[in-house]
């Protein structure tokens, strides 16, 4: 079989018009082209007058080598790659050491499933709830400004990602294709089967909680437990001829579960846990992150901009952008997790403090389009001192977010007219915010720091011109966004293992090694294999999995 990517055809081609399409790029007959499949499908915007769908197909051919022959120097026209996944290893009645997985988000959950396919029978504990509890206690916040600490949209089955677009595309690049591994595990678990082809697919809330249901079911069928509200509080570490290991961890009831194997896959927001892991002596290094605002703007007008006279197309569907500008003060301003039809959503799990996130729908039909406005920051020249400075950094703007909003985790807002002329806003205009509990109207300037402030500014007016009303005096800003990625890095060696603890595998976007749903996932099934050949003796197989580890 064989890989035509970049095949390009009008939007509203005629369904016939690919194979024709096919055969023409391929300079064959009719007769020689047995099937295709498209593989993926994608579009270029760039002339929203006339957009483009971009096809990467897979064809059977009548003489598959003579056309490859015809294209060997042409890279567009390649064999199909293999992305069936193979196991590192497979253990039948495992009776050996059960491996800890802490932490059931997208990473965590795929450290579980990868672990529990090879047949280690994992132990996953999560601090917070089952999904369906935890949304609930979401809800609770959402609705009557009621906070659980231990379960809300950080912490609890599925993690943060959980409430979120359910962006499921990344920019990593995966020679083993473990990205395929993951949307094949997503689909079997509930979701649409389209994300295996759509270049940009994401599934939205309600389709991820069922989706998490599902790959629960299939780690409990195959031998893994769960153990919820199980808050790991402390590290167990033996140190032994100048070596540190992990022995196991103790939860907060008390109780100690041993293991010499911990993948340690916690959330960004997990702050009391980092701080644990430091004072146990586990290395970790600070890690620069970005702080600002969710941006709101109706989805009619992100839609005109980018899509023009093709607005509204089905195929196109909610359009998103994706912008950044490197500012006069030194400071880069960029759109992140651009959420198109959906809502701002609050996303704090400290009492007396205010952070917000973006969350969409699979329908992505909300009113408004909204993505975080943030300003990255780095520990040299925003949070020296310590590890954890930027935790400390993170929550003095989330106190005084909470502050302004009115100490009642509603949030502090201000139209951006309002905030390009600094004077703070008093009512609403055009647009209306869709955060919940509600908003505060104010000077966002009196909460975020002034080099931020400066940035954003500039950005605006450079935003402004890159999509038509972006930077209109009644788009919305809502604040604070501080937990764009974690702050921290529980640093990691070739093996995956701590660089000072033997047995604890740092994984995923806490730990510093992903950013998303999809490649916490995938970086999870690295750490299952490193885990699973590290309890078998053959940590030394890594390296030919992948030479670039």
């Amino acid at each position: 079989m064989l890989r035509i990517t970049e095949l390009k055809l009008p939007l509203n081609h005629a369904e016939e018009i690919l194979a024709a399409a096919i055969r023409e790029r391929l300079r064959i007959k009719p007769k020689d082209l047995v099937r295709y499949t498209v593989a993926r499908r994608g579009w270029d915007a760039r002339d929203k007058f006339d957009i483009q769908l971009v096809y990467t197909v897979d064809v059977t051919l009548r003489d598959e080598g003579a056309v490859l022959a015809k294209f060997k120097r042409d890279r567009k026209v390649q064999r199909t790659p293999d992305t069936g996944y193979r196991f590192v290893t497979k253990q039948k009645d495992w009776q050996g050491t059960r491996p800890i997985v802490v932490g059931a988000g997208p990473c965590g959950l795929f450290v579980g499933l990868i672990l529990a396919q090879m047949g280690f029978r994992p132990i996953i504990l999560d601090r917070g709830k089952v999904v369906r509890e935890r949304t609930k206690d979401t809800w609770g916040l959402w609705r009557r400004s009621v906070l659980n600490p231990e379960s809300n949209v950080q912490f609890g089955e599925g993690g943060a990602g959980t409430f979120s677009d359910g962006k499921l595309y990344s920019r990593i690049k995966d020679p083993r294709h473990l990205d395929r591994k993951v949307l094949a595990e997503f689909v079997k678990a509930g979701a649409p089967e389209e994300i295996l082809t759509e270049a940009h697919p994401h599934i939205g809330t309600f389709r991820l909680v069922k989706m998490v249901e599902g790959i629960r079911n299939q780690i409990e069928a195959l031998g893994g437990e769960y153990r919820w509200q199980h808050r790991v509080e402390d590290l167990l570490v033996d140190e032994k001829d100048g070596e540190r290991r992990v022995t196991g961890v103790r939860v907060q009831t008390g109780e100690v579960i041993e293991s010499d194997h911990v993948a340690i896959a916690l959330g960004h927001s997990a702050r009391d846990t980092f701080a644990m892991l430091l004072e146990r002596g586990v290395y970790i290094e600070p890690k620069p992150f970005s702080i600002g605002v969710r941006i709101e703007h109706p989805q009619a007008w992100i839609d005109e901009a980018r899509f023009g006279p093709n607005a509204g197309h089905p195929i196109l569907g909610a359009a998103d952008y994706a912008i950044s500008h490197h500012c006069s003060n030194g400071r880069t301003v960029y759109s992140f997790c651009m959420c198109p039809g959906g809502q701002v959503v609050a996303a704090t799990s400290e009492e007396g403090r205010v952070a917000t996130n973006g969350m969409s729908q699979y329908s992505r039909a909300e009113r408004n389009a909204n993505s975080g406005f943030v300003v990255a920051i780095d520990p040299a020249r925003d949070y020296p001192g310590h590890p954890l400075a930027g935790i400390d950094l993170q929550r003095a703007l989330e106190e005084k977010a909470f502050v302004a909003g009115g100490s009642n985790y509603k949030a502090p807002a201000q139209k951006i007219g309002d905030f390009m002329a600094g004077r703070p806003s008093t009512a609403l205009g055009e647009v209306i915010p869709s955060y919940k509990p509600g908003v505060t109207m104010t000077d966002l300037a009196e909460v975020l720091p002034e080099f931020a402030v400066t940035a954003m500014r500039e950005a605006l007016t450079v935003f402004g011109k890159d999509i038509k009303g972006y930077d209109h005096p009644d788009a919305v800003m809502t604040g604070v966004e501080t937990r764009t990625s974690s702050p921290i890095r529980i640093t990691r060696g070739p093996d995956f293992q701590s660089l000072n603890t033997r047995g604890l595998f740092p994984a995923g976007e806490g730990a510093g090694y992903a950013g998303g749903i999809l490649s916490a996932a995938v970086d999870g099934i690295k750490v299952a294999e490193a885990v699973a050949l590290s309890i078998i003796g053959e940590p030394h197989r890594l390296a030919s999995l992948d030479p670039r580890r």
